[in-house]
Protein backbone atom coordinates (compact mmCIF):
# COMPACT_ATOMS: atom_id res chain seq x y z
CA UNK A 1 0.00 0.00 0.00
CA UNK A 2 1.28 3.67 -0.87
CA UNK A 3 2.03 5.94 1.66
CA UNK A 4 0.57 8.60 0.09
CA UNK A 5 -2.61 6.79 -0.89
CA UNK A 6 -6.03 7.10 1.41
CA UNK A 7 -9.78 6.43 0.87
CA UNK A 8 -12.43 9.19 1.78
CA UNK A 9 -16.28 7.70 2.32
CA UNK A 10 -19.27 10.08 1.67
CA UNK A 11 -22.44 9.34 3.08
CA UNK A 12 -25.65 10.67 0.62
CA UNK A 13 -28.67 10.25 1.91
CA UNK A 14 -31.90 12.38 1.76
CA UNK A 15 -35.05 12.55 0.35
CA UNK A 16 -34.29 14.12 -3.19
CA UNK A 17 -31.17 13.70 -5.23
CA UNK A 18 -30.10 14.91 -8.65
CA UNK A 19 -26.76 14.39 -10.32
CA UNK A 20 -27.52 15.80 -14.01
CA UNK A 21 -24.99 14.79 -16.67
CA UNK A 22 -26.70 14.72 -19.87
CA UNK A 23 -28.53 18.17 -19.07
CA UNK A 24 -29.22 20.49 -21.70
CA UNK A 25 -31.18 24.00 -21.34
CA UNK A 26 -35.13 23.31 -19.96
CA UNK A 27 -34.43 19.56 -19.38
CA UNK A 28 -32.42 18.47 -16.31
CA UNK A 29 -31.85 14.93 -16.08
CA UNK A 30 -31.07 12.47 -13.17
CA UNK A 31 -28.36 9.60 -13.35
CA UNK A 32 -29.21 7.10 -11.36
CA UNK A 33 -25.74 7.08 -9.65
CA UNK A 34 -23.90 10.10 -8.12
CA UNK A 35 -21.28 11.47 -10.79
CA UNK A 36 -17.66 12.44 -10.31
CA UNK A 37 -18.56 16.40 -11.48
CA UNK A 38 -21.91 16.28 -8.74
CA UNK A 39 -18.97 14.74 -6.33
CA UNK A 40 -16.05 17.44 -7.35
CA UNK A 41 -19.08 20.34 -6.56
CA UNK A 42 -20.19 19.16 -3.43
CA UNK A 43 -16.15 19.55 -2.64
CA UNK A 44 -15.62 22.85 -4.52
CA UNK A 45 -18.57 23.88 -2.46
CA UNK A 46 -17.37 22.38 0.92
CA UNK A 47 -13.90 24.37 0.26
CA UNK A 48 -15.18 27.47 -0.54
CA UNK A 49 -14.33 27.51 -4.50
CA UNK A 50 -15.62 30.03 -6.43
CA UNK A 51 -16.81 29.17 -9.74
CA UNK A 52 -13.78 29.76 -12.68
CA UNK A 53 -11.96 30.51 -9.52
CA UNK A 54 -8.03 29.47 -10.06
CA UNK A 55 -8.48 27.92 -6.72
CA UNK A 56 -11.16 25.38 -8.40
CA UNK A 57 -8.89 25.12 -11.64
CA UNK A 58 -6.08 23.84 -9.68
CA UNK A 59 -8.32 21.65 -7.36
CA UNK A 60 -10.34 20.10 -10.74
CA UNK A 61 -6.61 19.16 -12.43
CA UNK A 62 -6.07 16.96 -9.49
CA UNK A 63 -9.62 15.92 -8.38
CA UNK A 64 -9.68 14.07 -12.02
CA UNK A 65 -7.11 11.64 -11.01
CA UNK A 66 -8.96 10.15 -8.01
CA UNK A 67 -11.17 6.82 -8.45
CA UNK A 68 -14.45 6.91 -7.53
CA UNK A 69 -16.30 4.11 -6.49
CA UNK A 70 -20.25 5.09 -5.58
CA UNK A 71 -22.26 2.33 -4.14
CA UNK A 72 -26.12 1.89 -3.77
CA UNK A 73 -27.41 1.25 -0.05
CA UNK A 74 -30.46 0.21 0.43
CA UNK A 75 -32.47 2.50 3.04
CA UNK A 76 -33.27 0.70 6.21
CA UNK A 77 -37.25 1.35 7.22
CA UNK A 78 -39.97 -0.53 8.80
CA UNK A 79 -41.73 0.53 5.43
CA UNK A 80 -40.86 -0.51 1.76
CA UNK A 81 -39.14 2.98 0.28
CA UNK A 82 -38.48 2.32 -3.14
CA UNK A 83 -35.94 4.78 -5.34
CA UNK A 84 -38.29 6.39 -7.54
CA UNK A 85 -37.13 8.93 -10.32
CA UNK A 86 -39.82 11.68 -10.28
CA UNK A 87 -40.07 14.76 -12.71
CA UNK A 88 -41.42 18.43 -11.35
CA UNK A 89 -41.54 21.70 -13.67
CA UNK A 90 -40.06 25.08 -13.00
CA UNK A 91 -40.76 28.36 -14.83
CA UNK A 92 -37.30 30.44 -14.85
CA UNK A 93 -37.09 33.67 -16.49
CA UNK A 94 -33.66 35.34 -17.65
CA UNK A 95 -32.66 31.93 -19.32
CA UNK A 96 -29.67 32.13 -22.14
CA UNK A 97 -30.87 31.32 -25.74
CA UNK A 98 -28.81 29.29 -28.09
CA UNK A 99 -27.64 32.71 -29.94
CA UNK A 100 -26.21 33.62 -26.61
CA UNK A 101 -28.92 36.51 -25.75
CA UNK A 102 -30.75 36.67 -22.58
CA UNK A 103 -34.38 35.39 -22.86
CA UNK A 104 -36.63 37.61 -20.66
CA UNK A 105 -39.87 35.53 -20.52
CA UNK A 106 -41.01 32.71 -18.31
CA UNK A 107 -39.23 29.48 -19.38
CA UNK A 108 -40.98 25.93 -18.55
CA UNK A 109 -37.83 23.52 -17.27
CA UNK A 110 -38.47 19.73 -16.41
CA UNK A 111 -36.06 18.31 -13.71
CA UNK A 112 -35.92 14.79 -12.63
CA UNK A 113 -35.10 13.70 -8.93
CA UNK A 114 -34.38 10.79 -7.22
CA UNK A 115 -36.90 9.83 -4.19
CA UNK A 116 -35.41 8.11 -0.86
CA UNK A 117 -32.24 7.17 -2.19
CA UNK A 118 -29.05 6.34 -0.71
CA UNK A 119 -25.71 5.87 -1.96
CA UNK A 120 -22.23 5.56 -0.27
CA UNK A 121 -19.24 6.91 -1.83
CA UNK A 122 -15.74 5.63 -1.54
CA UNK A 123 -12.76 7.89 -3.45
CA UNK A 124 -9.39 7.15 -3.84
CA UNK A 125 -6.32 8.83 -4.16
CA UNK A 126 -3.64 11.35 -2.72
CA UNK A 127 -3.44 11.74 1.32
CA UNK A 128 -3.22 14.88 1.50
CA UNK A 129 -5.94 15.89 -1.04
CA UNK A 130 -8.55 13.80 0.83
CA UNK A 131 -7.91 15.35 3.99
CA UNK A 132 -7.71 18.77 2.87
CA UNK A 133 -11.63 17.46 1.19
CA UNK A 134 -12.41 15.53 4.56
CA UNK A 135 -11.03 18.75 6.68
CA UNK A 136 -13.56 20.70 4.58
CA UNK A 137 -16.68 18.39 4.88
CA UNK A 138 -16.31 18.67 8.61
CA UNK A 139 -16.96 22.48 8.55
CA UNK A 140 -18.06 23.49 4.92
CA UNK A 141 -17.37 27.44 3.81
CA UNK A 142 -20.74 27.30 1.93
CA UNK A 143 -23.98 24.78 1.61
CA UNK A 144 -23.57 21.15 0.14
CA UNK A 145 -26.18 19.28 -1.69
CA UNK A 146 -26.61 16.16 -2.99
CA UNK A 147 -26.75 17.70 -6.94
CA UNK A 148 -29.07 20.63 -6.31
CA UNK A 149 -29.27 23.00 -4.37
CA UNK A 150 -33.33 21.39 -3.39
CA UNK A 151 -31.21 18.05 -2.41
CA UNK A 152 -30.53 18.85 0.82
CA UNK A 153 -28.68 15.53 3.19
CA UNK A 154 -30.35 14.80 6.41
CA UNK A 155 -27.23 12.70 7.65
CA UNK A 156 -23.91 13.96 7.73
CA UNK A 157 -21.86 13.59 4.48
CA UNK A 158 -18.63 12.68 5.96
CA UNK A 159 -18.53 9.05 7.08
CA UNK A 160 -14.52 8.25 7.35
CA UNK A 161 -10.91 8.93 6.01
CA UNK A 162 -8.47 5.88 6.40
CA UNK A 163 -5.69 3.83 4.84
CA UNK A 164 -7.56 0.87 4.75
CA UNK A 165 -10.48 0.20 1.96
CA UNK A 166 -11.84 -2.26 4.14
CA UNK A 167 -11.92 -0.16 7.02
CA UNK A 168 -13.43 2.82 5.26
CA UNK A 169 -16.21 0.05 3.31
CA UNK A 170 -17.31 -0.73 6.97
CA UNK A 171 -18.14 2.86 7.58
CA UNK A 172 -20.87 2.76 4.84
CA UNK A 173 -21.73 -1.24 4.18
CA UNK A 174 -20.53 -2.54 8.05
CA UNK A 175 -19.53 -6.12 7.45
CA UNK A 176 -21.56 -6.51 4.42
CA UNK A 177 -19.54 -7.97 0.95
CA UNK A 178 -18.89 -5.43 -1.29
CA UNK A 179 -20.57 -7.89 -4.26
CA UNK A 180 -23.77 -7.97 -2.29
CA UNK A 181 -24.44 -4.23 -3.73
CA UNK A 182 -24.97 -2.39 -6.67
CA UNK A 183 -21.71 0.15 -7.34
CA UNK A 184 -20.00 1.76 -10.49
CA UNK A 185 -16.59 2.12 -10.46
CA UNK A 186 -13.81 4.41 -12.82
CA UNK A 187 -11.31 1.87 -14.81
CA UNK A 188 -8.10 2.50 -16.34
CA UNK A 189 -8.59 0.79 -19.58
CA UNK A 190 -11.09 1.42 -21.79
CA UNK A 191 -11.84 -1.95 -22.32
CA UNK A 192 -12.97 -2.59 -18.67
CA UNK A 193 -15.67 -0.14 -18.67
CA UNK A 194 -18.93 -0.54 -20.50
CA UNK A 195 -20.02 3.12 -20.14
CA UNK A 196 -18.47 6.67 -20.89
CA UNK A 197 -20.31 9.47 -18.57
CA UNK A 198 -19.12 12.99 -19.71
CA UNK A 199 -19.15 14.08 -15.86
CA UNK A 200 -15.21 14.58 -15.43
CA UNK A 201 -15.51 18.55 -14.58
CA UNK A 202 -13.01 21.15 -16.00
CA UNK A 203 -14.62 24.13 -15.30
CA UNK A 204 -17.55 25.07 -13.41
CA UNK A 205 -17.54 28.38 -14.59
CA UNK A 206 -21.27 29.82 -15.79
CA UNK A 207 -19.96 30.93 -19.05
CA UNK A 208 -16.77 28.28 -20.21
CA UNK A 209 -18.53 25.08 -18.22
CA UNK A 210 -16.52 22.01 -19.50
CA UNK A 211 -16.54 18.36 -18.64
CA UNK A 212 -14.48 15.46 -19.58
CA UNK A 213 -15.43 11.30 -20.14
CA UNK A 214 -15.09 9.14 -17.49
CA UNK A 215 -14.76 5.34 -18.24
CA UNK A 216 -16.79 3.04 -15.98
CA UNK A 217 -18.73 -0.09 -15.34
CA UNK A 218 -21.48 -0.97 -13.42
CA UNK A 219 -21.74 -3.86 -11.46
CA UNK A 220 -24.74 -5.68 -10.03
CA UNK A 221 -25.35 -7.09 -6.78
CA UNK A 222 -24.47 -10.67 -6.10
CA UNK A 223 -28.07 -11.58 -5.83
CA UNK A 224 -29.61 -9.64 -8.68
CA UNK A 225 -27.41 -11.73 -10.61
CA UNK A 226 -28.66 -15.07 -9.40
CA UNK A 227 -32.22 -14.15 -10.44
CA UNK A 228 -31.38 -13.56 -14.14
Amino acid sequence: MSPDKAYLALRLVGPLQSWGFDSQYNRRNTALMPTKSGIAGMCCAALGYSRGSEKERVFLEKFRNLKMTAIVIPRKSNMKLPVRRMQDYHTVQHTRRASGSINKDCVLTHRQYLNDAAFGIVIEGNISLLGKIADALKNPVWGIWLGRKTCIPSEPVLAGLGENKAKVLYYLIGEAPIESFTRQEDVEQFSDGYDSIPDVPVSFATERRGFSPRRVRTLQRASDKSTE
